[in-house]
């Protein structure tokens, strides 16, 4: 990476300050809101669970404590998120809130784990429950606390991108079906004297585990590295081919350094005929371009020169064109050049990841195309299928 990019990178990241800003404090209040929320149903609904001996809503209870956790974390990690890159984190600090994230989903395992074993207790060791009319309006009143707060959080994790938000909201939304569970579950006991107490605790437990395990496997997604959104793939690639002196953008590879950070790579195909200063020109116009539109800083654009004079060139590249679709395996071809002084042919192909033969592949695809023309020195990039 040269000096000029990385001042780009450094400046770019700058200019997010203000929304960073601004998003910390929105992710904070919303955080605080459920914080309050939920102390005070986890205090009401251990308050009815004791005095009418319900094991269900009790768990319900503890899982609203595990939620004033999850806030008080989710707090932690967007204050370290934001904070402004340093020498050590020239990108930001951004990947904090994926870590949080993690946590948050660790935290709801181990509550599924717990309420678990909790149920399986009383299954063994059954207590019949003590409702009354009262009990029952006041889990109603959880329940509709719950919807309310779980499309709000929802609402807001989506507006601002927030991962740890979004889980929270999950995890709330998901409450609310478990305290309604409860509601149903005594109404049952009420009207048929039929206690599913312990049993409905366990189903609540495994519903906990799932919803547990589902946000750790899309925060470990995550932090491992997901395929760049399709969308977004297709958007950016859009804006760089809109400029006349473009034939293809490829190769585009995102890397993410926390909520709506990414910083990456494009390759452009651009005529042969072009000189320094017009290709400076061109991709400094396209780095900006591609951040005021996307959001997205390049770090890096790669140049593939095009034959545009050479007629037997083109003509070659259009029967190589040819041999190449005949292998379904073949997603791409891009980066096409001969150099006619030196003998060479070069191009890079995009093989799907079915094709469990790539390499096997690649090699007979090189094979037949030095038969064709075996005056030439035949190379060929392999290259991966990381972006729509």
């Amino acid at each position: 990476m040269n000096f000029r990019r990385m001042e780009n990178i450094l400046y770019y990241l700058n200019v997010r300050n203000y929304y960073d800003m601004n998003r910390e404090k929105v992710i904070v209040r919303t955080s605080l809101i459920g914080i309050i929320a939920n102390i005070f149903l986890a205090f009401f609904k251990a308050f009815i669970g004791l005095i009418s001996n319900s094991i269900a809503i009790v768990l319900d209870a503890v899982n609203n404590l595990s939620d004033v956790l999850s806030s008080v974390i989710t707090i932690v990690g967007t204050k370290l998120a934001g904070k402004s890159p340093d020498k050590e984190h020239p990108y930001g600090h951004g990947r904090a809130e994926y870590l949080t994230s993690m946590v948050i989903s660790l935290i709801i395992l181990y509550a599924g784990f717990a309420a678990f074993i909790e149920a399986g207790k009383k299954i063994i060791h059954p207590v019949t429950p003590d409702y009354n009319i009262v009990s029952i309006l006041i889990i109603i009143v959880a329940v509709i606390v719950k919807i309310a707060l779980g499309l709000y959080v929802d609402k807001i994790g989506f507006k601002v991108n927030s991962s740890s938000l979004k889980n929270s909201a999950k995890d709330a939304l998901l409450d609310a079906v478990i305290s309604f569970s409860t509601v149903v579950a005594a109404m049952i006991f009420v009207t048929f004297h039929i206690s599913l107490e312990a049993w409905l605790a366990l189903i609540i437990s495994i519903v906990i585990f799932k919803s547990g395990i589902e946000m750790l496997k899309n925060t470990l997604d995550q932090i491992l590295g997901r395929r760049v959104d399709r969308d977004l793939s297709i958007a950016i690639k859009n804006t760089v081919n809109s400029y006349d002196d473009i034939f293809g953008a490829y190769d585009l590879n995102l890397s993410d350094y926390g909520p709506d950070i990414y910083v990456g790579s494009i390759n452009i195909e651009i005529p042969d005929t072009m000189t320094a200063s017009e290709i400076d020109k061109l991709t400094r116009q396209i780095s900006k371009k591609v951040y005021e539109k996307h959001n997205v800083i390049l770090s890096a654009i790669g140049i593939y020169s095009v034959n545009t004079q050479d007629k037997n060139a083109i003509k070659m590249r259009e029967k190589i064109n040819k041999i190449i679709h005949k292998y379904p395996t073949v997603l791409q071809i891009h980066g096409f050049y001969i150099n006619q002084k030196e003998k060479e042919i070069s191009f890079d192909i995009i093989i799907d990841f079915s094709d469990r033969k790539r390499e096997e592949t690649l090699k007979n695809l090189h094979d037949k195309i030095q038969k064709e023309y075996p005056d030439y020195k035949i190379n060929i990039t392999l290259d991966f299928d990381i972006s729509d």
